[in-house]
């Protein structure tokens, strides 16, 4: 009992330590009000207010309930920021339609709320089984022949497929076994990554079905996979904003076997449901300075069959060795010309440097121990085992 007070006490003390936004909160120049235009999404008309965008919702005043249902906001509304009170406060003015003409009666289509991200850059990810368990492929449908056995096919080829009943539907989604999602820190085998290769229908159904391929971003081969193809979803219209738990999370990986991407590049993270991530939250990328510049080098991208493999000697490998600090002979003790101290062997403190911080991701979608999110800003290329924590 007294162990259950105690994280009580700890987990009120971590919500409760989030302060009020004040005008310290606020951008340059941040404006007195915005009138809301097709095409914004809440992330960027937050960002034209606060430096810490996922704030937002503190300045509407939501209680949690609100924040995951937030009141639609649609182009044409009048965001105005109060300043009038100690905390500054958020305020909506919808705006009526004008009607200058009653002998015209118009019957415009029903406007869409503004999204809290882009849609665009994560629809394809939305629908998608990115993670997949052990062996959920091996029992799946797959390409046992292609027409005029082609070696790749793309949209409009035709394929022919095992294992495929008319009870299931007739369209389908295609898809390879992909790499395996492991934590970092714990080793633990957190899922499996399946790509998406396209789209399918089928034409023909018997032992051997006949399908034609609808859509294909990658190329398709004969023993490709495939599962039914599931309902459409939509992104929730969730308010960003910080967990409400701690996270200590690390990206173990992005989108297109990447080691580095950017800004609206989309990468995992090795946390998820369990953890208490949800749609909606935002977590800050630091980089860990004190880290091996070449710590990665020694996987198969880069070492025995990677960019530097050598067949004449193929135990060659990366050595775990830091870069040379401007303390080094090459600069002296003080610079550049300082080579009259290269005698000087006066050694400087090794000490630990703080994690940087240079980003912000988004969740949008979540596993029970892996979640997607977005890279929503970086200043720098992000990394594969980068930390991602509470903002």
């Amino acid at each position: 009992m007294a162990k259950s007070i105690i994280s009580l006490i700890i987990l009120c003390s971590w919500v409760a330590a989030t302060p009020a936004a004040t005008t310290a909160d606020l951008v340059v120049a941040a404006p007195d009000r915005y009138i809301v235009v097709p095409g914004d999404t809440l992330w960027g008309i937050a960002s034209r207010f606060l430096k810490d965008p996922w704030r937002w919702g503190e300045l509407w005043k939501m209680n949690q309930e609100q924040i995951r249902n937030p009141h639609r906001i649609y182009p044409g509304d009048v965001i105005v920021l109060d300043k009038s009170a100690a905390e500054l406060r958020f305020k909506l003015l919808k705006t009526d339609t004008v009607r200058l003409s009653p002998q015209v009666r118009a019957s415009p289509l029903a406007p869409k709320p503004v999204p809290t991200i882009p849609t665009a850059d994560i629809e394809p990810f939305l629908s998608k089984p990115l993670v997949i368990a052990q062996n959920q492929l091996a029992s799946a449908p797959r390409i046992v022949r292609t027409q005029e056995n082609r070696v790749a096919l793309g949209a409009g080829n035709i394929a022919y497929v095992q294992g495929i009943t008319k009870d299931q539907g007739v369209y389908w989604h295609l898809f390879r076994a992909g790499s395996t999602l492991v934590d970092p820190d714990t080793n633990e085998t957190l899922g499996y990554e399946a790509i998406f290769l396209g789209e399918a229908r089928v034409t023909k159904y018997g032992d051997v079905s006949t399908i034609e391929i609808v859509k294909a971003p990658l190329e398709i081969y004969a023993g490709d996979h495939l599962l039914p193809a599931p309902r459409a979803v939509t992104f929730s219209n969730y308010v960003p904003r910080a967990p409400e738990k701690k996270i200590d999370a690390r990206i173990i990986s992005a989108y297109g076997s990447l080691y580095e991407v950017g800004s609206n590049s989309i990468v995992v993270i090795n946390k998820g449901a369990r953890d208490g991530l949800e749609v909606g939250h935002v977590l800050a990328i630091y980089r860990n300075l004190n880290a091996s510049t070449y710590r990665l080098r020694e996987s198969p991208l880069y070492g025995r069959t990677g960019l530097m493999y050598d067949d004449k000697n193929p135990k060659t490998d990366y050595q775990d060795v830091p870069l040379r600090a401007r303390d080094s002979p090459l600069y002296g003790r003080v610079g550049p010309f300082g080579y009259q101290y290269k005698e000087d062997k006066t050694s400087l403190p090794s000490l630990p440097l703080p994690d940087e911080r240079y980003g912000l991701t988004m969740i949008f979608r979540v596993f029970d121990r892996v979640s997607y999110a977005l890279v929503m800003n970086a200043d720098k290329p992000v990394n594969v085992l980068d930390i991602a924590t509470n903002p």
